[in-house]
């Protein structure tokens, strides 16, 4: 799908507030609401809105700590990355999951409410399928968090 300015404008507002109203955005955006909700529905037909969210503060629901994981598999084959990739998804604590190139084959990022919380998680982590090593770094500051994907206007 082509985006052009007004898709793009349309898709920055709501990643910066997935709650506005088709009003506000359409007010926002300088189209009718009509014509902004069927660029709306549009851009979520074409899958380029996947889906809505709302964000949870980590540190108020007690899980403040960000720790990055490296995992090293056994082996790379195509069975024993689907099995450490499928165990994964039942790992709460993890929140992303990245297959890598370089020295690793995994990047996780894992939440938990500190270093002893984190101690439970390894456990966890070391006993999925093919693991050969774990390296853990834990985060001592966030300096920028954002889900806001940056979108280059037409004119740039």
């Amino acid at each position: 799908m082509d985006l052009d300015l007004i898709d793009h404008s349309i898709l920055s507002a709501l990643q910066r507030n997935g709650r506005l109203s088709n009003v506000q955005l359409a007010e926002q955006v300088g189209l009718s609401e009509s014509a902004c909700l069927r660029r709306v529905k549009l851009l979520e037909e074409n899958g380029v809105i996947d889906r809505y969210v709302m964000l949870v503060n980590p540190a108020a629901v007690g899980k403040p700590s960000s720790v990055f994981v490296q995992v090293t598999l056994d082996g790379q084959q195509a069975e024993k990355l689907a099995a450490f990739e499928a165990a994964v998804q039942n790992v709460s604590e993890i929140m992303e999951c990245y297959l890598l190139s370089g020295d690793c084959d995994y990047l996780l990022q894992v939440r938990v409410r500190d270093n002893a919380d984190y101690v439970r998680v390894h456990e966890k982590l070391t006993a999925l399928p093919g693991v050969l090593r774990v390296q853990t770094s834990f985060a001592l500051r966030t300096v920028r968090r954002t889900t806001e994907i940056p979108l280059n206007t037409l004119n740039q």
